[in-house]
């Protein structure tokens, strides 16, 4: 499959140097070492699939356009649609079309995520009883007056990616939360929160404020825990898996290491590839993201937790 990469900045340029000579251009306005300044200019027939690698903005005009001329489209998470029927008709296009669009979230393929999906799948912690879920930057100060700095905030960057995984790992898609805590301490929009499922089994925490990357999930069963700590795209990234030790005592631990480099974006563009031959759009995930995103970023805050 050859790619157009739409938007050239530096996942513009992550995702070209993963898709090598698949690439066969770039297209960005704003960006003078880019093939082309729009989509438009390139022949439709030397590409067959688009990347969108560019702001939430223009998405969905663009996603429209690529559809409308038959050609598959991965688009960088999050695809936030403001009404169901925006996606529910670019849906009918795309089956029109016979084309297919995916939003990624290459989170899913973290190779300590893959192995905690295998373990709850497998029964290895038992039935689960709860999980929390924690994904925190140190950015504000680099964010604040970019184009990054958005009303949804740190709820499109980094819940999006947690929200998506409440459905992939832990087989909770569609689920409702309720806003634990959110704040806007130093940008335009949210740069703290906390979700929480309906049911309170789920807590999802993301920060812009925590001056150093983190990334831990905790997912508690009757038979035993996983713990993940950090993604290698920072460096090694660690999964301990413990055994529950009956009727109590210290649990029998053991650690599995998933090391860099960040295999990702490689497994992500293969799991799109394998969408556009089965015909499989993400519109359902990304209306159950929408949906989740655009209501904590407006519901009152839940009191008396």
């Amino acid at each position: 499959m050859k790619y157009l990469v739409v938007g050239y900045g530096n996942i513009g340029a992550k995702r070209k140097a993963v898709l090598g000579d698949r690439c066969v251009a770039t297209a960005d306005p704003f960006n003078a070492a880019a093939d082309y300044r729009t989509a438009s200019e390139c022949p439709d027939a030397w590409y067959d699939a688009a990347v969108l690698a560019v702001p939430n903005e223009p998405k969905i005009e663009l996603l429209e356009y690529f559809l409308e001329h038959g050609k598959h489209v991965l688009v960088e998470k999050p695809l936030i649609f403001p009404e169901p029927d925006v996606a529910l008709r670019l849906a009918r296009l795309a089956a029109a079309r016979g084309a297919v669009w995916y939003t990624s979230y290459n989170f899913r393929f973290e190779p300590n995520v893959v192995a905690m999906k295998r373990h709850i799948d497998d029964g290895a912690i038992g039935a689960v009883y709860r999980a929390r879920l924690f994904y925190g930057n140190g950015t504000a100060g680099t964010i604040a007056g970019t184009w990054r700095d958005t009303p949804l905030g740190v709820l499109e960057d980094l819940a999006s990616h947690l929200i998506d995984l409440t459905g992939f790992v832990l087989g909770k898609p569609g689920t409702d939360f309720v806003v634990w805590a959110r704040h806007a301490h130093e940008l335009k929009g949210a740069d703290h929160c906390i979700l929480a499922t309906a049911d309170r089994t789920v807590v999802i925490e993301v920060s812009f404020l925590s001056w150093k990357n983190r990334w831990r999930l905790e997912v508690i069963g009757d038979r035993g825990s996983l713990e993940m700590d950090g993604l290698t795209k920072w460096g090694p990234s660690r999964l301990t898996i413990r055994e529950r030790q009956l009727p109590s005592g210290p649990p029998v631990e053991r650690e599995e290491v998933a090391s860099p480099p960040d295999s990702t974006w490689a497994a992500d563009v293969a799991h799109f590839e394998a969408q556009a031959r089965a015909g499989r759009t993400s519109c359902e995930n990304d209306l159950w993201i929408s949906r989740t995103v655009l209501a904590a970023a407006h519901a009152p805050v839940e009191a008396g937790r």
